[in-house]
């Protein structure tokens, strides 16, 4: 499922057009991001939790060159499955 789809499904499913559908997924997908700027997670219920976690600078090695090269530290996203949408795939 791409982000098309999801608009689509929640189009159909909350009796919306499109053009709400996307606003409204716009709305989630830029609150969560929201909060992980600020340094908060972003828990949904049932769903899961996205933070942000620290990923410090480590050695690494170019494979076509074998040189070792420095990779800088940056904040990666997490994301940790709720027992809800866990159990529902299993």
């Amino acid at each position: 499922m791409n982000k098309g789809d999801l608009v689509s499904k929640v189009a159909e499913s909350a009796n919306l057009s499109k053009a709400q559908a996307t606003a409204a997924v716009n709305t989630v997908f830029d609150a969560i991001a929201d909060a992980l700027k600020d340094g908060d997670k972003a828990t949904l219920i049932g769903f899961g939790t996205f933070s942000v976690s620290k990923r410090d600078a480590r050695s690494g090695r170019n494979p076509q060159t074998g040189k070792t090269i420095q990779i800088p530290a940056k904040n990666v996203v997490k994301f940790k499955p709720g027992k809800e949408l866990t159990d529902s795939v299993n």
